[in-house]
């Protein structure tokens, strides 16, 4: 009788043990998807030895638009590892003056045509129980960036040497992001990205610009 009560216990026990792993492996999400929103704040200056880097910084920016999205794998409640791409765009217009002789100038107008992709991964920190509606995460990223300006509808004064324009520029550099945000958990399926802000450094061979992204979108 010992013994049969002994082996039911252990029964038990060990039923009781193989539950609590089974629910401790599912009361996390195991990956993530997120799509959305980014707006770029891109540095259209490149830093210089002797320059202000702080009014560079806030002063010196264009605002991109275009889209962001990653996917990260959770090795844990708390740590995943995450990729991330984005593309951000703007067209514009320009008027420049330009020297038609010696002594004189006249004006060159054209239009570009500008992008900037980042391809990055690293390291995400959030709480992923499937508890909890408001989820704060941080994210460290490292990989490669993009820079790409096309020209087009380029005028140019009679006397002017206009050949700059003719050529596009396109560039490839380190990369970075460094920040975080809040998702909204609506459900065990979907969150909403309410926020996401990152600092986004860019290094090519004229130095580093200084972007910043900002992003909403979903969270699957």
């Amino acid at each position: 009788m010992k013994k049969l009560l002994l082996s039911g216990l252990m029964t038990l026990v060990c039923a009781s043990f193989g539950l609590a792993q089974t629910t401790n492996t599912s009361d996390y999400k195991k990956s993530e998807f997120f799509v959305g929103y980014s707006n770029n704040q891109v540095d259209t200056g490149i830093e210089v030895e002797d320059g202000d880097e702080f009014d560079e910084f806030f002063n010196e920016r264009e605002s991109f638009h275009g889209f962001n999205a990653s996917a990260t794998f959770n090795v844990n409640r708390y740590v995943g590892i995450k990729g991330d791409v984005s593309g951000a765009y703007k067209n514009q217009d320009f008027s420049i003056p330009v020297p038609t002789g010696t002594t004189t100038t006249g004006t060159a107008s054209f239009k570009t045509k500008n992008s900037v992709y980042n391809f990055l991964g690293g390291v995400q920190v959030k709480d992923n129980s499937r508890e909890g509606r408001l989820k704060p995460f941080g994210y460290a990223l490292v990989g490669a960036a993009n820079v790409r300006t096309k020209f087009s509808d380029v005028v140019c004064p009679t006397g002017a040497d206009c050949t700059f324009f003719n050529d596009d520029f396109s560039e490839t550099g380190l990369a970075g992001a460094f920040g975080g945000g809040l998702d909204v958990r609506l459900n065990d399926k979907i969150s909403i990205r309410a926020i996401k802000l990152d600092y986004n450094p860019i290094k090519l061979d004229g130095g580093v610009t200084h972007n910043v992204r900002i992003g909403v979108g979903v969270v699957f």
